[in-house]
């Protein structure tokens, strides 16, 4: 059995699953890059595997994840999400992934694509890290506090430097894997 990163349960097969085969590849298609940036400020607050086992009903509920359909999405939409249990229905995180989703559109027009927005505010580089263990880990740095600040300034909701942070491990623009986690070199670290 191959050594991983101390925080991920052996015993959660998605946990096992999402860490191996996603947590810390560079992403750079726009709809997985929302995807994470939605499900990533819709843990504020809950555990990662409380979002992890709900990803599915959020695919489903926020049309893939696809931002033009999400941005078309009126008040009758949010009610209905209100009231899907599939999802984590917070009134103002639901409000903001579709607020999010106008902002992505935006940024697509203004640089071509979210891609080239997001990777382009930190040169288009992961980060390596190369922590030795998860309590080397910070919940933000520079970069995601930077990240965070433009965000914001372009009108994105659920955004702050903690979220910011878990979004860029998550979308590989820093690789956090630990030392000793059989990922971490494959990643470059």
């Amino acid at each position: 059995m191959p050594e991983r990163c101390a925080w991920v349960p052996s015993d959660d097969p998605d946990y096992v699953a999402y860490h191996d085969e996603e947590w810390g590849v560079p992403e750079h298609d726009d709809h997985r890059l929302f995807e994470m940036l939605t499900l990533e400020g819709a843990q504020a607050g809950l555990s990662w595997a409380t979002i992890l086992h709900k990803r599915s009903g959020y695919r489903t509920a926020f049309a893939g994840f696809d931002p033009g359909m999400v941005a078309a999405f009126g008040s009758e939409e949010i009610e209905r999400l209100l009231a899907d249990p599939s999802i984590v229905r917070n009134r103002l995180k639901v409000e903001s992934t579709v607020t999010n989703a106008k902002r992505v559109l935006e940024a697509c027009a203004n640089r071509g694509s979210f891609d080239a927005f997001v990777w382009g505010l930190i040169d288009g580089a992961p980060l390596q890290r190369r922590p030795r263990r998860g309590s080397d880990i910070p919940s933000q740095s520079p970069e995601s506090v930077s990240m965070s600040a433009e965000l914001k300034r372009r009108g994105f909701r659920f955004v702050g430097p903690t979220v910011c942070y878990a979004f860029m491990q998550a979308v590989g623009i820093v690789n956090d894997h630990e030392r000793g986690c059989f990922r971490s070199p494959e990643l470059g670290g």
